[in-house]
């Protein structure tokens, strides 16, 4: 018998030179948008994997790199099997708007974070929009 854990994930709100945030349609979340981001590897550090999985998904480097909040998701409809993610979110920057998607991301925008929330986010996402536009 084989024993599941829940899975470490990490994304970030990346906000642009223009203070526009980055959003992503993924092929994982059902037709909702979200940040890009991903699994941390054995061995990395939350902020190693959070660098490595922009590089892989859209291609940019990110800087001022904070943490922003913690969040559990268990067997939730949204993604596309069941799984049990705890999803540790940040804020960043880049210092451009060039995206390099990798098969993962289907589509992108660069929205104001009031624009963001009139798309489909997934409930995440929308949760971290939502508290950034409090800071």
């Amino acid at each position: 018998m084989s024993t599941q854990y829940p899975l470490t994930t990490v994304g970030a709100l990346v906000t642009g030179p223009d203070d526009k945030i980055l959003i992503t349609e993924t092929t994982k979340w059902r037709g909702t948008w979200g940040v890009p981001g991903g699994k941390v590897d054995w061995g990395e550090t939350l902020e190693q994997a959070l660098l490595r999985e922009f590089r892989e998904e859209v291609g940019l480097d990110l800087y001022q790199v904070r943490f922003a909040l913690l969040q559990e998701a268990v067997n939730d409809p949204q993604f596309i099997h069941s799984a049990h993610f705890i999803l540790v979110n940040y804020y960043a920057r880049s210092q451009n708007h060039t995206i390099t998607p990798n098969e993962e991301i289907v589509r992108w925008a660069w929205v104001s974070p009031d624009e963001a929330l009139h798309y489909p986010l997934n409930s995440y996402t929308r949760i971290l929009v939502e508290h950034y536009t409090s800071l």
